[in-house]
C-alpha cells in the first residue's frame, strides 16, 4: 500500500479528512518532518499528521484513510526503538487530545485511560490511594499509555509486576476503516462477527501455538497469539497487546493497578564484570525484590558513589516503612555474593543513581572516545539463568565483527539493552549492520530467548523471526494481521511482511561531505550533520512535568508542541540536511558579508539513496538554510542550553539555534531586535555617558511604546534603568586608575560583562566587597572587553567572532590567569561559546579555562575564607546556563557555610536574554517564569532571601513578580561587618 504522491490526490485526502475529523488536519512540511522518525534508525515519511479529538475522531481518520488507500500509523511519545512509531501514510497523534483517565477505581484497582495519558500522569492520579502501575519504562516521564499497550511495554519493576499486557483487563480497539472491538480475557472469538476466521486460525493450529512460544517473563516478539489458546483464557486483549499498530487503533483501555511500597530501599550490588552480575541476578528473585537491573562500568561516565566493581545490580525493595524497606534490601545485601554492596535509603541517592540508569537510552550512544553507537540490537531476552553465558557469548560475537557496545538492562527477566558502535552511514558498515543481527539472532535463539525482550521487533528485528518461531508460525502471524486488516493499512511493513532491517536507515539521506558551518563541533569531529545525528529521539524534552533541578525543555513545557521541544528542533534540522538546499545555504546577516562561508547546497541529499518503501527519500524541508519551518521553530527556542546538560545525549540546540541563524539571515535584513539587543554592548557603552537623560525618556509612555516598537522589544516590557556610573568607572576611581601595586597573588580579576557594567553594578560592587574580605584586590579584567553573548544568541556569528578575537588581543599578557565573572550567562559563553567558535585560536581555550563564577573562585582561591553567617532561608532561581555549563556544587557549598538554607528551583526564567524582550513571545515567557520560579518566590516565609545571580532572572522576577531578587554576591556583602551593600545607583 503506498501513499498518494501527486499534490491533487494529497489535497483530496486533506479535504476528506478535514470534513470528516473535529481534529487537527496537518498535511504541511513540518509536521511530516516532526514525524519522520522515532527513536531508532529508521525513518518513513508521512504525508500528513491527523490529531483526533476523541475516537469518532479515530474511527472517521480510519474510515477515510481506507477509502483513499492510505496506510495509518498509531504514534504515542514517539520513543520506540524499532521504528514502528514511523509511517509512510498518515500517522495519528493520539498525545495531544486524547489523554483523560475516564475512570479511577481505587477498589477494583483499575484504570479506565485513553492512549494519549502519559504513564506518569496515571501514576500521579493513582498515587493519593496508595497505588501505581506497574510497568515502568524508563521514558515513563512521556511514554503514552496507548504506546506501551503497542509495545508490551515492561520496565525495571517487570520482576514484580510483569509487562503491560500482564496488567491490561480490556481495549476498545478501532480497525481500519473505522469499526470498533471491545476486548477482554475470555470473549469468545466467535461473537467477533468482525474478525471472521480467527476462531478456525486458532483451532486448526492448536499444536503449533502451544509448543513453538518460548516460556520467558520477556517474550515480546511477534504476536501472542498463545494467548488465545482456550487454556489461556482466550485472551483477545492480551493478544493485542504488543502489536505495534498492526492490527488497530486502542481508543480507551482498563488497565490494572498495584500497590505502591509506601517506603522503597536500593541494595547496590558491585560484581567484578557484567556477566558476574547476570549470573547472580536470579539469585535475588526469591528475596522477592521489586527490581533487579544491571549495568557496567563503561556505561558510567562519571564518580557515582557507587560500590567497588565493574559491574552492578540495583535490587531495589518496598516496605510497609523505611525500616521494614531498609530490612528487606540488607537481607538482599547479605544473601548475595557480591564483591561489595551498600544500601541507599536517601530518596534524593536514589534518584540519582536510578537517573544514570533511567538515561542509559541516550548516554549509551556514546561510546567513551565519543564515538556514535545506535539501537538495532536493544533489547532482546533470554532466560534468567542463561543470561551470564548469553553476555559472554554476547561480547564474543562483538569482538569478531569488530564492534563495541555498553549492555545493561533488566538482568532479572534476562534482558538486556545495548548499543552498537555500528557504522550506519556507508554501505560497508551497513552490511555489517545485517551480518551481525542475523548472527546474534541466531545466537539468541541458541541460548532459548527471544529477538525482543522490551520494544517489539518493528523494523529492526521482525525480518528476522522466523530464525526465532520458524516459516510455519510466522506465516500464521501474517494470516492473523490479514483477519484484522485485510486492506493491509496499518502500519504495513512492521512485524507481518515486514521491510528489511537495512532499509529506510535514517542516515541515508544526510549529506555525504562535511556541512559548512562556523562553530567548531568539537564533541562531533566538527561535523555538524554529526551533532544533528545525536538526537536519537528518547525525548526526555518533552517531559511536561516540572524540570525539578533541571531546565530542559522550557518551551516545550510551555506550548507542549513536538515543535518546540528539542527532539522537534532536532528532527527540523536533520529534514533540512536531507533535503535539497541547493544555493540556500548562502544566507547571513546584512553587512556580515565575508565574516563566515556560503554553506552553499550542504543540506543536498537528494541522492542519498534508497529509503525503503517511504516513496520519499528527499528530506521534507527543501529550502536549506532558508526554511522558515526550522526558523520557526527555532523561534521560541530560549537558548537556555539546558539540552545540553538535561539531554541525556548532549544534544545542543543553543548552538544549533546560533548556527541556523547565522546562515538564514546571511545578506538578509534581520529582525529589528537582533539590530537593538543583539548588539546591545555597543548601544550600552554609546548610551552610558546620557544614562539620566535616558531613564528620564524611557519614563516617558509614548516614547517607551515608540522605542520598543522601533527596536522589536514586546509592548508589555519594562525598560530596564541604566546605571549612572558604571562598574568600571567606579572600580577605577576606587583604586585610582592605573596605580594598581598588589602582588599578583592578591589580586582578584573580575570580567566587566555588560550586563554588570551598565544595568547592575552593584552587584560588581559588591564582589568587590566580598573579595576584600576573602583577602584579594579587585581590578576590572580590561576595558571594552565582551564575550559576544547577544551576537552568538541571535546568529551573529561573524560579529561575534570579531569581538571575542578583540577580547582575546585586549587581554593580552593576563590571559589565562583566574578570572571571575559574575554574570552565568556571559561565564558561559566564555566557558563554551567562545572556544568553539574560536576553535582555531588556541588563546580561546585557554581564556575559557580560566573561567571561574565567584564561588568557585573563592573556593579555589581563598579556601579558609569564611563567609558572615547569615543564617536565613532563601529561594529564587538556579540560571539555567549555570546549570548547564558552569555547574552549581561551589554555590552551593558557599550557601551552606553562610547558612543560606533552602533550595533554588530549576528551570529557566523565561526572559533568557533577549529572548523575553523580543515581541511576540510574551506570553511563552511568562509561562516559563509560572512553571516554577514565581511559584517558588510566592509561597517563600516572609524574610526569605530571593537568589538569582542572572540579571535575566532578577529582570523577569521584579517585572512579573514585584520582587527584587539578588545575587549571591550582594547576600554575602550586605552580611559583612562593613555594613549593607550600597543601594542601586541609577536614575
Amino acid at each position: 500500500m503506498a501513499a498518494p504522491q501527486n499534490p491533487t490526490e494529497r489535497a483530496e485526502l486533506a479535504q476528506a479528512l478535514r470534513a470528516a475529523v473535529r481534529g487537527e488536519v496537518d498535511l504541511g512540511a513540518t509536521a511530516r518532518a516532526l514525524t519522520t522518525m522515532d527513536a531508532s534508525n529508521y525513518r518513513r515519511v508521512p504525508i500528513g499528521v491527523v490529531t483526533p479529538r476523541d475516537a469518532d475522531d479515530v474511527a472517521a481518520a480510519l474510515a477515510v484513510c481506507r477509502a483513499h488507500g492510505v496506510p495509518v500509523v498509531p504514534r504515542g511519545g514517539g520513543t520506540s526503538i524499532a521504528g514502528q512509531a514511523t509511517g509512510t501514510g498518515i500517522v495519528l497523534d493520539l498525545t495531544r487530545h486524547l489523554r483523560k483517565i475516564v475512570e479511577l477505581d481505587p477498589v477494583a484497582r483499575t484504570a479506565v485511560v485513553q492512549p494519549g495519558v502519559i504513564l506518569d500522569e496515571l501514576r500521579t492520579a493513582a498515587a493519593p490511594h496508595g497505588l501505581t502501575f506497574g510497568p515502568d519504562p524508563s521514558t515513563h516521564s512521556r511514554c503514552t499509555l496507548g504506546g506501551m499497550i503497542g509495545n508490551n511495554s515492561c520496565g525495571a519493576h517487570s520482576v514484580a509486576w510483569g509487562t503491560t499486557a500482564d496488567n491490561t483487563h480490556a481495549l476498545t480497539v478501532t480497525r481500519y476503516g473505522g469499526d470498533t472491538l471491545r476486548l477482554a480475557r475470555g470473549t469468545v472469538p466467535e461473537a467477533l462477527t468482525g474478525l471472521p476466521g480467527l476462531p478456525e486460525l486458532i483451532r486448526a493450529n492448536l499444536a503449533l501455538l502451544r509448543t513453538r512460544f518460548p516460556e520467558l517473563p520477556r517474550r515480546i516478539s511477534g504476536y501472542a497469539l498463545d494467548a488465545l489458546l482456550p487454556e489461556r483464557g482466550t485472551d483477545l486483549a492480551r493478544a493485542f497487546c504488543g502489536s505495534e499498530g498492526t492490527l488497530g487503533v486502542v481508543t480507551e483501555a482498563t488497565v490494572r493497578l498495584v500497590e505502591a511500597p509506601a517506603a522503597r530501599a536500593l541494595a547496590v550490588l558491585g560484581y567484578a564484570d557484567e556477566a558476574a552480575a547476570a549470573e547472580a541476578a536470579p539469585g535475588l528473585l526469591p528475596h522477592h525484590p521489586l527490581t533487579v537491573e544491571g549495568m557496567a562500568a563503561d556505561l558510567v561516565r562519571a564518580p557515582a558513589g557507587l560500590p567497588r566493581g565493574g559491574a552492578w545490580l540495583f535490587a531495589e525493595t518496598g516496605g510497609a516503612t523505611p525500616a521494614e524497606a531498609r530490612a528487606h534490601a540488607e537481607r538482599i545485601l547479605r544473601a548475595a555474593d557480591a564483591l561489595d554492596g551498600t544500601v541507599v535509603t536517601d530518596p534524593a541517592g536514589q534518584r540519582a543513581l536510578w537517573r544514570i540508569r533511567e538515561d542509559a537510552a541516550g548516554t549509551a550512544t556514546r561510546m567513551p572516545d565519543g564515538t556514535e553507537a545506535w539501537p538495532g540490537w536493544e533489547d532482546c531476552a533470554v532466560p534468567p539463568a542463561r543470561l551470564g553465558p548469553y553476555l559472554r557469548d554476547f561480547r564474543a560475537l562483538l569482538a569478531e565483527h569488530g564492534l563495541r557496545g555498553t549492555p545493561y538492562g533488566h538482568f532479572g527477566d534476562g534482558c538486556i539493552h545495548v548499543r552498537i558502535d555500528f557504522d550506519l552511514l556507508s554501505p560497508p558498515g551497513v552490511a555489517r549492520f545485517r551480518r551481525f543481527s542475523e548472527e546474534l539472532a541466531d545466537l539468541v535463539v541458541a541460548h532459548g530467548g527471544s529477538l525482543s525482550g522490551e520494544h517489539g521487533d518493528g523494523q529492526a528485528r521482525a525480518e528476522l523471526l522466523p530464525r526465532m518461531y520458524g516459516d510455519e508460525l510466522v506465516a500464521l502471524f501474517a494470516r492473523f494481521k490479514d483477519i484484522w486488516d485485510p486492506d493491509g493499512g496499518m502500519n504495513p511493513g512492521i512485524l507481518a511482511r515486514p521491510a528489511r532491517l537495512d532499509e529506510n536507515l535514517r542516515f541515508e539521506v544526510l549529506p555525504k561531505r562535511p556541512v559548512d558551518v562556523e562553530f567548531g563541533y568539537p564533541h562531533d569531529g566538527g561535523d555538524f550533520s554529526a551533532a544533528v545525528r545525536r538526537c536519537v529521539g528518547v525525548a526526555k524534552c518533552r517531559t511536561a512535568e516540572p524540570a525539578g533541578t533541571g531546565v530542559m525543555c522550557p518551551s516545550f513545557r510551555a506550548t507542549g508542541e513536538e515543535a518546540h521541544s528539542t527532539r522537534g528542533r532536532a528532527r527540523l534540522l536533520h529534514e533540512m540536511l536531507a533535503g535539497d538546499a541547493g544555493d540556500a545555504g548562502d544566507a547571513g546577516d546584512a553587512g556580515d558579508a565575508g565574516d563566515a562561508g556560503d554553506a552553499g547546497d550542504a543540506g543536498g541529499a537528494g541522492d542519498a539513496g534508497g529509503a525503503g518503501d517511504t516513496g520519499d527519500t528527499a528530506g521534507v524541508i527543501t529550502d536549506g538554510w532558508r526554511s522558515t519551518e526550522v526558523r520557526d521553530a527555532l523561534d521560541l527556542c530560549l537558548s537556555c542550553k539546558g539540552c545540553r546538560t538535561d539531554c541525556p545525549v548532549g544534544v545542543d540546540m543553543a548552538t544549533y539555534k546560533a548556527e541556523f541563524l547565522h546562515h538564514h539571515y546571511r545578506r538578509r535584513l534581520r529582525p529589528a531586535s537582533h539590530y537593538t539587543m543583539g548588539r546591545l554592548p555597543t548601544w550600552l557603552r554609546l548610551a552610558s555617558r546620557f544614562a539620566p537623560a535616558l531613564n528620564a525618556l524611557a519614563r516617558v509612555r509614548l516614547l517607551a511604546a515608540l522605542a520598543k516598537r522601533l527596536a522589536g522589544i514586546a509592548p508589555e516590557r519594562e525598560i530596564p534603568v541604566l546605571a549612572r556610573e558604571t562598574f568600571t568607572r567606579w572600580l577605577n576611581r576606587r583604586w585610582g586608575k592605573g596605580t594598581f601595586i598588589f602582588s599578583n597573588d592578591e589580586v582578584a580579576m573580575v570580567w566587566p560583562d555588560t550586563f554588570t557594567e551598565h544595568l547592575s553594578p552593584e552587584v560588581g560592587r559588591a564582589a568587590v566587597r566580598v573579595l576584600e574580605a576573602a583577602g584579594r584586590h579587585t581590578i576590572p579584567a580590561g576595558r571594552g572587553l565582551c564575550c559576544g553573548l547577544t551576537y552568538v544568541s541571535t546568529g551573529q556569528l561573524g560579529k561575534a567572532r570579531k569581538v571575542m578575537r578583540r577580547t582575546l588581543d585586549r587581554l593580552g599578557g593576563t590571559l589565562g590567569a583566574p578570572l571571575v565573572v559574575l554574570e552565568p550567562s556571559c561565564a558561559a559563553t566564555l566557558r563554551t561559546d567562545l572556544p568553539e567558535l574560536l576553535h582555531d585560536d588556541p588563546r580561546a581555550a585557554e581564556l575559557a579555562s580560566s573561567v571561574r563564577t565567584l564561588a568557585q573562585y573563592l573556593e579555589e582561591y581563598a579556601p579558609d575564607w569564611q563567609p558572615p553567617r547569615l543564617d536565613r532561608p532563601i529561594t529564587g532561581q538556579t540560571h539555567c546556563h549555570q546549570h548547564a555549563v558552569l555547574g552549581d556544587a561551589a554555590e552551593r557549598r558557599l550557601r551552606e557555610r553562610a547558612g543560606l538554607t533552602g533550595e533554588l528551583s530549576g528551570g529557566c526564567c523565561g526572559l533568557a536574554g533577549n529572548f523575553g524582550f523580543e515581541r511576540g513571545h510574551w506570553d511563552v515567557s511568562v509561562a516559563c517564569a509560572e512553571e516554577s520560579l514565581l511559584p517558588s518566590v510566592r509561597a517563600a516565609e516572609p524574610g526569605t532571601d530571593v537568589l538569582a545571580d542572572g540579571f535575566s532572572c532578577r529582570t523577569q522576577l521584579e517585572q512579573l513578580g514585584g520582587v527584587r531578587a539578588r545575587h549571591l554576591v550582594e547576600v554575602l556583602a550586605e552580611g559583612l561587618a562593613e555594613g549593607p551593600a550600597e543601594g542601586r545607583e541609577a536614575g
